[in-house]
Order: C-alpha cells, then structure tokens, then sequence
C-alpha cells in the first residue's frame, strides 16, 4: 500500500471511531476549524480542547498534578466566576490546583510540507510552542500549542491556602487568558484558511507554484494581532500518543518557547 492510501485508511478508520474524550464532542469555539482541517485531503485531527478552566483534587508531585489520579471538582471552557470555584473547592479533600490550559490541537498530516503550512498558520497567530513530530515510518503530526496558561494551588489536605480576594484575583486573569486564547484560535482559523486558498491556487497554476516553490523557512518574530485566526478537533483530557502505530526513534521539531 503506497502511502497516500495508508493516509486515508488511517483518516477514515480514525475520524469513523467514536468520540471517547470526557465531553465526548469538539469544543464549540473549535467546530469550525476541525471541520476545515478534516474535509482537506492532506489532514485529519486526532485530539483538541478549546482552552478550559480547571479545577483539581489530588494527588500532587511538587507543583505539577497527575490528572489521572485527581478528581475533576470544576471545568468550563467560559469565563468562570468566583462562587462556581468556592462552591467546587468545598468538596476539595486533598491539594486543589487551579488551571487555565490553552487551546490545543493535534493533526496526523500526510506530507512534512502540509504540517509545515499548518506549523506557519498556528505560529502567526500566536500558538508559538507548536510543533511538528516525524516518526521513523514517516507519520507526521502536528501540534498546535503555546504557553499562554496558568497554575495555582489553592488548598492543601483540603483546607484553602488562599482568600476568596485571591481566587477572585486569579479568575480575572484567567478569565483574560480565556479571552485571549479564543481570539488566538480566531486568528488561527483565519490564517489557516487563507493558507489552504492560496495552496488551492498554486496547485491549480504551474507557474505560480514554479515561482513560489521555495523551502520551508521558519517565519521572524512579528506581531502576532497582525496575523489572522480559527479553529478545531476532537477534546481528549490528555495528549493523544501519536506513534502506536510507529513505535522507535522520532523526529521532533519544535521550536524553542518564548
């Protein structure tokens, strides 16, 4: 089997399986962008969250939670208020952390030049920890993620650690991560649609594609409001293990965080 077809095998076998996330549907700010990504040939999205405030109790290894082994005592993907937390931190028995995780998105590609696209897209619009994964077989995967988040314990062996002053405090601040966060994916959106039309038309052209058929080159640093956005995916509550079918030594190519 030539790869092309392996790639809509696995597209269709994939996108055919049922959604097995904890909400079990894409994210509404999301729909439209896995949408776009999953009627293109060269795509399909195996994970995504919108971008969510959490509220956990469990178990925790310095400041870092375990999600498997916590309990979810509060998640939305609103702007969250300060008595939806208190009245969640009340059923707290353990640590209870307070997290606000961006919109991520996880995408097998056919080519290394269709991940590069999509890498270009989500680095314009501000996703800049995104990332493509080659696995020796070849599979390609791209990541769209950044460091827009936040993390807070709030109470310790169920006794809060913190004011209702500072919860208050925190929930505008990750309600303004919120908010930027879904212009981010509008820009996404934007940016990534305006890719594929332009792809569209150096494929339908021969010379445009002859004088725009340089090498991927990673874009300088501008300012991201100047870029365009949107997007979308299936929700997991934890990243998706991308080589199962690809085991040994991968290719990742990230670029540094800023």
């Amino acid at each position: 089997m030539d790869r092309n077809a392996e790639f809509r095998r696995s597209k269709a076998q994939f996108l055919g399986k049922a959604d097995l996330s904890r909400k079990g549907s894409v994210d509404e700010d999301v729909v439209d962008i896995v949408q776009l990504l999953n009627t293109r040939d060269q795509f399909f999205t195996t994970s995504s969250c919108s971008g969510r405030i959490l509220l956990l109790d469990g178990g925790v290894n310095g400041f870092e939670v375990q999600k498997q082994n916590c309990c979810w005592l509060l998640v939305t993907h609103k702007p969250c208020i300060k008595d939806d937390v208190i009245a969640a931190l009340k059923k707290a028995n353990g640590d209870a952390i307070l997290k606000f995780e961006p919109f991520v998105l996880h995408v097998q590609c056919r080519q290394l030049k269709d991940a590069q696209l999509l890498h270009s897209a989500a680095v314009d619009s501000g996703f800049r920890n995104s990332g493509i994964t080659v696995g020796k077989k070849g599979k390609t995967m791209m990541a769209v993620r950044s460091t827009h988040s936040l993390e807070v314990p709030l109470s310790h062996k169920g006794k809060l650690m913190v004011t209702e002053e500072y919860i208050d405090f925190l929930l505008n601040i990750a309600n303004q991560k919120m908010e930027e966060n879904k212009k981010r994916i509008e820009r996404f959106y934007n940016c990534l649609q305006h890719a594929l039309e332009r792809e569209t038309v150096t494929h339908s052209h021969p010379k445009i594609k002859e004088k725009n058929n340089s090498s991927y080159t990673r874009k300088k640093k501008g300012n991201p409001e100047k870029a365009c956005g949107k997007c979308m995916t299936e929700e997991n509550d934890e990243e998706p293990e991308h080589d199962d079918d690809d085991p040994g030594i991968s290719i990742n190519i990230f670029p540094e965080e800023y």
